[in-house]
């Protein structure tokens, strides 16, 4: 399943694309794992980061699909 949806990570730093949210990310936007797996949301349980520039673009998307960020 590909997702539209990417998050910004910042390794060596450098800014790139990530492979998903961080969990920080996901519950600052009241979404579960398991929600945003519903949604096509991917999800990187890896990660521990929370940036604001992507609970941004979550709730942008949330916004756009109907759901309450």
């Amino acid at each position: 399943m590909n997702s539209k949806i990417k998050p910004i990570v910042y390794s060596k730093g450098k800014r790139r694309v990530g492979k998903g949210f961080s969990r920080g990310e996901l519950k600052a936007v009241s979404l579960t794992i398991e929600e945003a797996l519903k949604l096509n949301i991917p999800v990187d349980e890896r990660r521990k980061t929370a940036h604001e520039e992507n609970i941004e673009t979550l709730r942008k998307h949330l916004s756009q699909i109907g759901r309450k960020a």
